[in-house]
Formats: structure tokens, sequence, C-alpha cells
């Protein structure tokens, strides 16, 4: 046995062994001699081995950083939600998960088809306690919540529903209204579903003749001095119609969240007039950059100038710098001069915006707010409030950091450090410290967020009330108090932006936490929102249980809220992020190669 043998070997007594001893050592000597010349030998071989790989790296001079990048990430990096491979689970589908993000649809949309449809179906918004419908104007609806709804139903395939709706609109739907209808509101909501059912049907002619419909009744709405559109829109009159508080003004946001969807319909049509108008907006305000690189949330409707009004990036700022990327995506990355004002756009961001909270280190935006001396002189006062709102933004810069920040192509799942530049690394970064920051802000009783945060400050005597039992030590409601009437930042009104940026983080990393946020605000939707009756209701104050219900459900759950949950738990090979990419209301469209250039730089 082994074992014997090595008992025998240490104890060292028989004549054998000790013979086998001296022969052991009498052979010492010449392995010495063999192993030197072995190692003479390696080490002329070593000298063409070292020449062939300085020549691979002179030739190929990023392969030490991407060696040493590989294995060693840096701490910093490491420690940033959805960069480790730790907790990476694929991107394949979470059925069961999936599947009760269906089963809520069906839940809200089968309550406004079913109450309403009897004597309204096709009113734009449902009241689900008093199972009610409205419509936006006294001269009748215009479908918000049918063709808000259609492209979820398509790709939940639910095809009995979608048939229910497709046949309202061809017998029923009509834009002959003589009344004003929101220009932005129309066109993410009606236009673009209008368009993303078209892409999903594969090119159902019904969809897109409804679509040059409804665009050239909105088109009127561009007819100012400086091309920027009016905020209303007749849409029977085809008369463009002014704010009745802020005639001369026009938002930000508004103006410079329509490209998508009538940029889609130019190609579409191959009528170049979509087209113009869309990109006229974005040529004045290019032409107007304030000098931080920032947008103030107003522009002047004659002189296209921004006015001094508030910089966030929550509303009436917030899409105008999603779509400065997005228009890069779905021109499939032709249209440099967007990645341009989007990376310059981000570059401000982060040098004004983004900040860090004092005590636990959160990152979150804040605002600026513009102020005059007695002088008349302006300055920005940064204050630390963050709209619900913001939270598409942390998805949004990590997808941006994955195209305008790659210095590989394809990167890998999820990306690593090497594989970015400098300013990707930010965004990254940024954008995934930025969505932990919004899951944080569901630390309420309801486990939903707040219409608004705001964010302590050393200077604002918030330090004793932090230390209360149950209150976050960073962020609180405004205004929210014990015993006393919930204010409107209180509110959770079925926003989906978390939700959104949660469905684009697993997408780019495959890490299960993504996913597992995203359920847990599910759960909480379901506790908390959901009406017994059917349909689901926003809620007074998050931090109050059992919740009280407002009788209104937007429809924003069901075109993007339920959307994007249902998008996190599907594999990824469903709307995948480089065939597709959604518009602000959620509505996905093809990306595709222009046939018309850009018409500034």
């Amino acid at each position: 046995m082994p074992d014997e043998g090595l008992r025998k070997r240490k104890t060292g007594t028989s004549k054998s062994e000790k013979q086998s001893v001296q022969n052991e050592t009498t052979d010492e000597p010449e392995f010495d001699i063999d192993s030197a010349a072995l190692l003479q030998y390696l080490k002329i071989l070593w000298i063409p081995l070292v020449l062939c790989f300085a020549v691979f790296v002179y030739f190929n001079p990023s392969t030490l950083s991407d060696i040493a990048n590989f294995w060693i990430e840096s701490e910093d990096w490491q420690a940033s939600p959805g960069s480790s491979t730790k907790s990476f689970v694929g991107l394949s589908a979470d059925v069961e998960k999936r599947d009760a993000v269906v089963e809520a649809f069906k839940h809200a949309w089968r309550a406004y088809g079913l109450m309403v449809e009897r004597d309204a179906m096709g009113n734009d918004e449902y009241h689900p306690i008093s199972h009610k419908g409205t419509n936006l104007t006294k001269a009748g609806g215009i479908g918000y919540t049918v063709i808000d709804s259609i492209d979820t139903m398509l790709i939940m395939g639910l095809e009995d529903d979608y048939a229910r709706a497709r046949k309202w609109v061809e017998s029923s739907l009509s834009f002959d209204r003589d009344a004003s209808f929101n220009t932005f509101e129309t066109t993410i909501r009606v236009l673009g579903g209008l368009l993303s059912a078209y892409e999903l049907t594969g090119h159902d002619k019904l969809y897109i003749d409804r679509a040059i419909d409804l665009a050239d009744r909105i088109l009127p709405a561009f007819d100012t001095n400086s091309g920027l559109p009016l905020p209303n829109i007749n849409l029977g009159k085809r008369e463009g119609v002014a704010d009745v508080d802020l005639p001369y003004l026009v938002s930000t946001a508004e103006v410079s969240t329509l490209q998508l969807e009538l940029r889609y319909l130019s190609h579409l049509t191959d009528e170049d007039i979509y087209w113009e108008k869309a990109e006229s907006v974005m040529k004045t305000i290019k032409e107007h950059r304030m000098p931080h690189g920032l947008a103030s949330i107003y522009m002047h409707v004659d002189t296209g100038e921004f006015v001094p009004s508030a910089i966030r990036l929550g509303s009436r700022g917030d899409s105008y710098y999603e779509y400065l990327l997005k228009q890069y995506i779905q021109t499939n990355q032709t249209e440099a001069v967007y990645r341009e004002m989007y990376d310059d756009a981000m570059a401000a961001v982060n040098e004004h915006l983004i900040t860090k909270s004092p005590y636990t280190r959160m990152t979150y935006t804040s605002e600026l707010v513009p102020e005059r001396n007695s002088g008349g002189q302006l300055s920005w006062r940064l204050t630390p409030k963050q709209d619900h709102l913001v939270c598409f933004f942390g998805g949004s810069l990590m997808l941006g950091a994955t195209i305008t920040g790659a210095s590989t192509i394809p990167m890998s799942i999820p990306p690593r450090q090497s594989e970015f530049t400098d300013h990707g690394k930010r965004d990254w970064k940024n954008g995934a410290e930025l969505i932990k920051t919004c899951v944080d802000t569901h630390d309420t009783l309801t486990g939903l967020s707040p219409e608004i945060a705001h964010f302590r400050i050393p200077s604002d005597g918030m330090f004793d009330i932090f230390s209360q039992s149950g209150v976050p030590a960073d962020w609180y409601i405004k205004g929210a108090r014990p015993g006393v009437e919930a204010p409107y930042d209180a509110r959770y009104i079925l926003r989906p932006e978390t939700v959104e940026s949660l469905f684009l983080a697993f997408r780019l990393t495959g890490d299960i936490r993504y996913r597992d946020w995203g359920w847990s605000i599910f759960q909480s939707i379901e506790k908390h929102c959901k009406v017994d009756t059917g349909g689901y209701a926003s809620i007074m104050n998050v931090d109050e249980v059992p919740s009280r219900k407002e009788d209104k459900m937007e429809t924003f759950l069901m075109s993007e809220t339920l959307k994007y949950l249902f998008l996190l738990f599907e594999d990824a090979s469903v709307l995948p992020l480089d065939k597709y990419v959604f518009n602000t209301e959620a509505h996905p469209l093809p990306i595709f190669t222009p046939h018309i250039r850009t018409g500034f730089s």
C-alpha cells in the first residue's frame, strides 16, 4: 500500500532502502547538470518569444490594458450596481413573473373595455372606482386609452383584446374634433401608438392611414416665427393654439419630443415635410445653446431663445435629453449632430446637476432655479429636488454609455470597464447609481415612490428630523407629516419611469437585482393600487396604509408601466435594443437608416 511505503521510507531501516538512497544520492549531480542545460535552453528560447510578444503589443497597443482590466476591475467600478458578473442571470424570460404582469394588464384593460364599452368605448380616460370613462374635450375624444394600449396587447399576445381595439379604431376613431388638444401628448400617445401598431402588425394599412390624418392635422402647430410648435392644436380646424396663461412660451421638452414620431412617419411615406418640421426645432435649439450646455424648461415661441426658467431633468425638461440620444439611435447612429448634442448635454448634467447626498452619498439630480439680484443680474440657485419623472434618466444614461461612450463594439453583457471611454464610464456609473436612488425612494409604507422627492442638505435644518425611526436619512416628501393632508408630492399616479430604467439596465447587464427591484414595485402596485372590481387607481399618499385611492387610471399604466414590467421579465429577443427605440410613451419604433440627410450641424 502507498501509505505503508511512505511509512517505511520515513523509518529507513532496510538494506535495500539504504542502497536506494545511495543510488539517489549518486544520481543527484547528473540531475543538476540536466536542469542547468534545460534552463539555459529555455533562456535562449525566451528571447524570441519576448520579441514576438513585443511586436504583437506594438501593433495591438490596447492588449496590455485589456488584460489588466479583465483581471483587475477597480473597486469603485465593481461597487456600481449592474457592473458585476456575480449576479448575472442571463436574458431569458422569467415566465411566472412575466405572466403575472399580463394578468395585471388584463385586469386594467378589461375593466376599461367591459365597463365603458356599453356606453363610451374609446373614451380618453378611465375612472376605475366610479366605472366611468371621460374625454379630454366636450367635442369628444381621440382614443387616448385605446391607442395607447394597442401595442402592449400585441406584444403580450392578447389577440381577442387586440381585435376589439382594432375594430374600434377602424369604425369609430375620428380626429375631426373642434377642440384643442395638447400637441405633445397627442403626438407621443396617439401618433406614436398608431405608428407602433403599424410596425408590430406587419404594416396594417389602417394604422398608417390614421397616422397620416393625425399628423397632417398637427402640422399647423409648427407655423410660428421660430418654427417651434405651439403647445396645443385644434384638430378639427387645423390651427395651433397658444397657452392662455403663457402665450409666448413653449415647453422645451414638449417641442423637442415630437421628433421620433414625425421622422419615422416621413421615412414611411417619403414625405419630407414631417422630417423638416421636426428637425427645424432641433436646429433652433442648437443655435440658441445656453452657455453651460443645459436647457431651461421654457423657450420663446417667436425668437426661439431660451428664457430664464428652471433647469431640470423633471417635468418640461426630461424628454428633451431623452430624445437627443434616441434620435441618434433611431437613425442607426448616422446623424452625428445628435450624438454631439447629447454628449454635450450629458457633460453639462454631470457638472451642474448630479449631486451626492451628505449622509449615505446617494446620487440624485438637483434643479437650477434662476434668480435676479437688485441689479438685475441673473444667477442660479441649486435646489435638491427630484421628480419621479427623472427616474427615466438612469437607464437612459446607461444606454447612452453603451453607444456614445463605447470604446468596443459590440459590448459585453454586462460591459467591462475597459469597453468604455472615460465619459462612458462616468455615465454608466452615474446611471446605475441614479437607478439605485430611485429604487430607494420606494422606501415608503406602500413601497411606492412619491411624485417628488426632496433631498436633505446641511443648511436645511432637517438634521434632527431624519434621525426619527423609519424616516429615510437622505430624502423626504415635502409637507408630508402625520395628521396633515398629504401634499401633491406624496402621490403615486402609476408612473413608469423607475421600471423603464430597470428594464433598460437589465437588458444591458442581465443583473438579477433589476428584476428583483421591478418585481417588488409590481407587487406594491398590486397591493395598494389595484381596484378589486377592475383597473388600478392612483394613490394619494405613498406613506399611508391602507392607501386612499384617487378615481383615475392614467393611460400610461397600460402603455408604459405594465409594458416595461412585462419586457423586464420577458426574453431579450422580444423588441431587442439594437432593433427598436422606444418613444417617451414606450411605443417601440424600428431603427432605420434614413434617406434624408441632416440639414444642420
